[in-house]
């Protein structure tokens, strides 16, 4: 089997890019004949195919009003990206070409050329672009399904795109120039990292085939100590209001037990947090290895606050492979991965006060912690390794070449 894995970025950017990599990782180690696919990028790790990487992108670079018209062309149809994988098509010649993140720089354009090439084609959607110009879901920092229940010219409307009318418009062309030329019709499996995420997709495409694999992570790791707890709470990941990071610095305010709150990550909300919040401690942007994993296993919980609509969360998973139990919000997919009173705490997202409660409940339950903490590592195990999440692609992928 020889697979061809596309995704815009070559290099651990957020978490599309890990599950990225953990694919591509795994499927070699299980000999399977990988194939790179992305854009050329100064952090990009090293590929044999590296010369077929499309130009780099930068949609924020600004320039005149001809520059400005080839780049909204682009960010529709990159014609580069369609050249350079029918060449490597051509090299190559791959059984199937997985896409992950391609929208914008790559755009989707890609999927008819690897259809008309006679490759069988997956998509993974780690997000919610199929359903929404913006990816996000999000309106004033508010849950939106506008574009899904009426027009994609909604976003145009709301002024969706960081308020600028013509990036907007844009996004809700891009989004009709997609429904026009069915270039997501032309997958034969849609991959959904959560059960959640696979109803919004089958409702914008009721014909497709969606696949719900969730998300994985390693569970053979070595030296898990569930009695590490150090007394302290934690959050990983963007400092923004759609996460609820300031939700969760306010229920910290709120809580009767003065237990410590640690905060790993940057965003726009950073300066004025820590301006605001003074009992929390803010810890910057921590990189993935030794100093974070340090960081999670010595929490007592690991507190996942979203106010839009989680896919299968990462951070809850890295939670979990060290027997961390999560409070997370009832939004998304984080009740699927998250069962209430079992492997942590659910609570009404944006509500302060209920988070100040699942908080406090933990912060003076230590035993309660470690047992919801033994919980999600099993849980992890039964559910979300990353043995299982490879075993399911594999089976999708001999499938699809059993059935051609």
């Amino acid at each position: 089997m020889k697979v061809l894995l596309a995704n815009k970025f070559f290099f651990i950017k957020g978490g599309a890019e890990t599950v990225y990599f953990q694919e591509r990782d795994n499927l070699k180690r299980a000999g399977v004949e990988v194939v790179d696919f992305s854009m050329q990028h100064e952090r990009n790790f090293p590929s044999d195919y590296a010369d077929y990487f499309v130009s780099n992108v930068d949609y924020h670079q600004s320039g005149g009003a001809l520059s400005r018209i080839k780049t909204a062309v682009r960010f529709i149809h990159n014609s580069e990206a369609c050249q350079k994988l029918r060449a490597l098509l051509e090299k190559e010649r791959p059984d199937i070409v997985h896409f992950h993140n391609i929208y914008h720089q790559l755009t989707p354009a890609l999927i008819k050329v690897a259809r008309d090439f006679g490759c069988k084609t997956v998509l993974t959607a780690h997000d919610y672009k199929i359903m929404c110009p913006a990816y996000s879901m999000l309106r004033d920092g508010k849950v939106c399904e506008a574009c899904v229940t009426g027009t994609v010219f909604n976003a145009f409307r709301y002024r969706c795109q960081e308020g600028s009318a013509s990036k907007s418009l844009l996004l809700s062309l891009e989004a009709v120039w997609q429904h026009a030329v069915k270039n997501y019709h032309a997958l034969d499996v849609i991959i959904a990292p959560s059960e959640f995420l696979g109803r919004k997709l089958q409702h914008s495409l009721p014909d497709a085939r969606i696949e719900v694999i969730v998300n994985g992570m390693d569970d053979q790791q070595a030296g898990i100590d569930s009695t590490q707890d150090e007394g302290y709470l934690l959050y990983v990941g963007r400092l923004s209001k759609e996460k609820g990071v300031p939700t969760l610095a306010k229920a910290h305010e709120l809580m009767n037990n003065r237990i410590p709150l640690k905060i790993v990550g940057q965003g726009p909300l950073y300066d004025e947090m820590v301006a605001t919040y003074p009992r929390a401690e803010f810890l910057g942007y921590v990189q993935q290895g030794e100093t974070l994993d340090a960081l999670i296993k010595g929490a007592r919980a690991v507190v996942l606050p979203s106010e839009c609509y989680e896919n299968c969360s990462m951070a809850i998973l890295e939670a979990m492979s060290f027997a961390r139990p999560v409070i997370g919000a009832r939004i998304g997919g984080i009740p699927e991965q998250v069962r209430d009173g079992t492997e942590g705490i659910l609570f009404e997202p944006g509500n302060a006060q209920a988070l100040a409660r699942a908080l406090d409940t933990l912060a003076e339950n230590p035993a309660l912690a470690h047992e919801m903490g033994h919980n999600a590592r099993q849980r992890l195990c039964q559910k979300y390794s990353l043995r299982h999440h490879m075993t399911a692609l594999q089976d999708v992928y001999r499938g699809l070449l059993g059935a051609s």
